[in-house]
């Protein structure tokens, strides 16, 4: 029998997962002028490696992390390893609560993907959302602005259409994959592509005692930060906790307030509210889909 959904303890997760994304934030703000986002990625994927494996061990579960569906687990970490690391390169050049707004428009490219990628159904509702979540985030990035669209602004649609096709791929694993699976891997292949990348030249910079904290942060949160995402999605319908995250966008605009003086846009919250009343319009006709079938 299905549990019965506790929104409650979803939000409080959902709380957990909010200040873990915009710690990261702040953290990434601090090491980029010591690290590029390359380094950035392998540090925090050395940590991430070094957390799962502790809770692998600490609950004799090892076994999951055999090397399974390896070229699916591939394509979903280069999809995330490339929005991940622009999302870092983003965080330099646009305030934080335009990225977290610009960032937001995820959710609708996976709902106009997800016929083609995963064979659902394409729905009015979902153009309709597809169109809103689009407005939002012309509204969001201001391309009229002085100075047009900003290559801050591009850099961050990059990151989000990364963070599409990861979000499409970690939803075919999920149907086949435990979570610890999920996340072995993907520490595992980002930490990879990390060095790789950041190796390339022959030179990755080593932490200093000012950035080791940041970066032992950014570690912590990111893993931390989806875990206690898929935590919540677990115990409620993803109408109840996608909602919910939409917080992340004022309270990132009061953080880039008081740490870095940006101004809180109008513009920004009005596109970022579009996006959110366009995805919360999809999410709810998918879950009236589900009961009607049942």
């Amino acid at each position: 029998m299905p549990h019965a959904p506790r929104p409650l303890a979803a939000a409080l997760w959902m709380g957990g997962a909010m200040a873990a994304f915009s710690a990261m934030a702040v953290a990434g703000r601090m090491v980029a002028s010591a690290h590029d986002t390359f380094e950035i990625m392998t540090y925090r994927s050395v940590i991430g490696l070094a957390l799962v494996l502790a809770v692998a061990l600490g609950t004799r579960n090892m076994g999951a992390l055999r090397p399974h569906r390896l070229a699916l687990h591939g394509l979903r970490n280069a999809f995330h390893f490339a929005g991940q690391n622009l999302w870092f390169h983003a965080l330099t050049l646009i305030p934080l609560a335009q990225l977290f707004a610009v960032e937001f428009s995820y959710p609708i490219m996976v709902a106009l993907a997800a016929p083609l990628v995963l064979g659902e159904r394409f729905t009015a509702v979902r153009l309709i959302a597809a169109g809103l979540g689009f407005a939002g985030v012309l509204i969001a990035a201001q391309p009229w602005a002085v100075g047009g669209l900003s290559p801050g602004v591009l850099v961050a649609l990059a990151a989000a259409v990364g963070f599409a096709g990861s979000a499409l791929a970690t939803k075919r694993l999920t149907r086949v994959a435990p979570l610890i699976e999920i996340m072995f891997w993907m520490t595992v292949f980002q930490l990879a592509f990390g060095l790789a990348l950041a190796g390339h030249d022959g030179q990755i910079a080593a932490p200093t005692a000012a950035s080791a904290p940041w970066l032992v942060l950014i570690g912590v949160a990111g893993l931390g930060g989806h875990y206690c995402m898929t935590r919540a999605l677990s115990i409620a319908p993803a109408s109840v906790v996608v909602p919910i995250d939409f917080l992340r966008l004022p309270i990132i605009g009061v953080v880039g307030m008081v740490l870095y003086a940006e101004p809180l846009q109008i513009a920004v919250f009005a596109g970022g509210a579009i996006i959110f009343a366009a995805t919360w319009l999809n999410l709810r006709a998918e879950s009236r889909g589900r009961s009607a079938k049942v």
